[in-house]
C-alpha cells in the first residue's frame, strides 16, 4: 500500500460541534479559568525543566440515550420486536491513521523525537504514545533496562508516560492511541514485521519515520 510522504506534522483535530456566534451578534468573550496550570512531568530521555502540555479542546460528548422499554402490557405492533429495538448497534471498525514522516536512517530517531513533540503539543497525553526502534534503542530504553527488564517494564505498565520500546519487543508492549515507528536501522526482516505488528498496536495514528521508499516497500510486503 504505497504512501506518499508528508511533511512531518501531526495534526490533531478537536472533537466535538464548534459553536458559530450568529449574524450580527458578537460572540461572548470565553472565561478564563482560574489557577495555574499544571505542569507535565519531563518525558524520558528529555532532562530539564517540565513543560506545560496545552489542555486538549474536546467537548465531551452526551451520553447515549437509552432505548424505551416497552410495558408489560405493551401492544404488539408490525415494528421490530422490543429485544431487537432494544439490542445497541454494533460499532464501526476502528483503522488507525497512516502518515509517513522522510528522514534517513540516521535521522529516523530525531524525526520520532519531533513527531511526539508535537502530539504532546497537540493534546495527546504521555501515556497515549509508544515509540518504537528497528535499529539502536532510544537512549532512555537503554539506559532503562539497564537496571532490569522488571523495572523497565513496569513502566510501561504503569501507562503513564511515553514508553520506547525496541522492535524485537514490540510483540509485548500494549496498545495505544498512537505508535511512532523509528526505522534507523535494523534487519529487513525485523522491519517488515514491525510495521504491520506496529499498525495493530495503534488504535488511532500510526507514524512511521524513515526512508520513503523503503517504508513503501516494506508496507507494501507486510501490510
Amino acid at each position: 500500500m504505497p504512501l506518499i510522504p508528508e511533511e512531518p506534522q501531526i495534526h490533531e483535530s478537536a472533537q466535538g460541534p464548534r459553536a458559530t456566534p450568529a449574524t450580527g451578534r458578537t460572540a461572548p468573550t470565553p472565561r478564563p479559568v482560574p489557577g495555574p496550570r499544571p505542569a507535565a512531568p519531563p518525558r524520558p530521555g528529555r532532562p530539564g525543566p517540565a513543560r506545560p502540555i496545552p489542555p486538549a479542546q474536546r467537548t465531551p460528548r452526551e451520553p447515549a440515550a437509552t432505548a424505551a422499554q416497552p410495558g408489560p402490557n405493551a401492544p404488539a405492533g408490525n415494528g421490530p420486536s422490543a429485544a431487537a429495538a432494544a439490542a445497541p448497534a454494533a460499532p464501526a471498525a476502528s483503522v488507525p491513521q497512516i502518515q509517513l514522516i522522510p528522514a534517513s536512517a540516521e535521522g529516523a530517531l530525531d524525526a520520532a523525537e519531533e513527531a511526539v513533540d508535537l502530539l504532546l503539543d497537540s493534546g495527546r497525553g504521555p501515556g497515549e504514545v509508544l515509540v518504537i526502534t528497528t535499529g539502536d534503542p532510544h537512549p532512555w530504553a537503554a539506559h532503562e533496562l539497564s537496571f532490569g527488564e522488571s523495572a523497565y517494564w513496569a513502566q510501561h505498565d504503569a501507562g503513564d508516560d511515553v514508553f520506547y520500546a525496541d522492535a524485537d519487543a514490540l510483540s509485548r508492549a500494549a496498545s495505544r492511541p498512537v505508535v511512532v515507528v523509528a526505522v534507523n536501522g535494523g534487519s529487513e526482516e525485523l522491519a517488515v514485521r514491525a510495521l504491520p505488528t506496529a499498525l495493530g498496536k495503534a488504535s488511532a495514528l500510526l507514524v512511521v519515520c524513515g526512508d520513503p521508499q523503503r517504508i513503501n516497500s516494506l508496507l507494501g510486503a507486510g501490510v
